[in-house]
């Protein structure tokens, strides 16, 4: 009779770093911020439910087609920032964005 081999457990953030790389690495920043993204568009349909609002509709209220919606709920486009804030504005949702800058001196001119 054969035994079976007990699986390890293993975290999340290892298995992430082990297939996308360390933090820092081109490969595992991409992941991150598509990543981001996926969240953005998913907030932005979920927003759109929330005020049982067709795509169409959505798109109505902010002068868009409803294939932009589309495009922005499931990440298909690079969406302009003020076209996010107008979704987010006509579903009167409060926005915050988090902005980092490196660890670096910058010069103003």
């Amino acid at each position: 009779m054969r035994t079976k081999k007990k699986m390890k457990p293993i975290s999340l953030d290892k298995m992430i770093d082990k297939h996308m790389g360390k933090i820092g690495t081109p490969t595992r920043d991409n992941f991150e911020q598509e990543l981001k993204l996926d969240l953005l568009g998913h907030a932005i349909k979920q927003a759109r439910l929330h005020h049982n609002l067709t795509q169409e509709q959505l798109g109505g209220l902010i002068g868009v087609q409803k294939a932009q919606i589309s495009k922005l709920e499931n990440n298909f486009t690079n969406a302009r920032f003020d076209t996010i804030i107008k979704v987010f504005n006509a579903l009167h949702a409060k926005v915050n964005f988090k902005v980092e800058l490196p660890k670096k001196k910058l010069k103003v001119a």
